[in-house]
């Protein structure tokens, strides 16, 4: 598939890429549906599992895993099952699962700064967002900010729908900018530990 080698080239030249129109628009309407459900949501939590807690000073979005449905999710899933096949015979990462929530943002919710592999922790290895809002505009807020290791911002990226942004999990720092009006995507992570 030549959106997997596009994203295998990004992450060797850049360490993420971009990309706008990723999937079909069917599954991003369908996801988009699913996603406003708001059973299950629970407040998220900070760290890794040994220390994990609730702080909204640094973070107030909700999220709700993604598990197979033999539906909607597990059509998402397959595409991530392909991606992780594709990254590990391209470059090797030796990634054994990947998982996924939805996440929902608030008006006024933000995530502060941070990086998705925690600290003397390997097991997340890429990351993963795929926004899901049809309409997007700059008044909306809710933008995420990419930064190098020097706290150089890279790309600041609205949350328009079916946007797709994978990077490696250890190497940028990246924030979500309070967002004005209700925000949601689909955050997961290629994982190199047992489940």
């Amino acid at each position: 598939m030549l959106l997997y080698e596009e994203i295998a080239n990004g992450l060797v030249d850049d360490g993420y890429i971009l990309i706008d129109k990723a999937l079909s628009s069917t599954l991003i309407d369908k996801l988009f549906i699913l996603s406003q459900d708001n059973t299950h949501y629970k407040k998220a939590a900070i760290s890794n599992i040994q220390n994990r807690h609730l702080d909204n000073t640094k973070r107030s979005d909700k999220t709700k895993w993604i598990d197979e449905d033999a539906g909607v999710m597990s059509e998402y899933l397959d595409f991530c099952k392909g991606l992780q096949v594709y990254l590990n015979r391209s470059l090797y990462l030796g990634l054994t699962y990947y998982e996924a929530h939805f996440a929902i943002y608030e008006e006024g919710a933000f995530y502060e700064k941070h990086l998705d592999a925690f600290k003397g922790s390997t097991n997340r290895v890429v990351t993963t967002l795929l926004y899901l809002n049809d309409m997007w505009h700059k008044e909306d807020g809710g933008e995420l900010l990419l930064y190098d290791k020097n706290n150089n911002l890279l790309e600041k990226i609205m949350p328009k729908g079916n946007t797709l942004l994978v990077f490696l999990s250890d190497r940028f720092p990246h924030e979500v900018l309070p967002t004005k009006k209700k925000r949601h995507s689909i955050a997961g992570w290629f994982r190199v530990d047992k489940r």
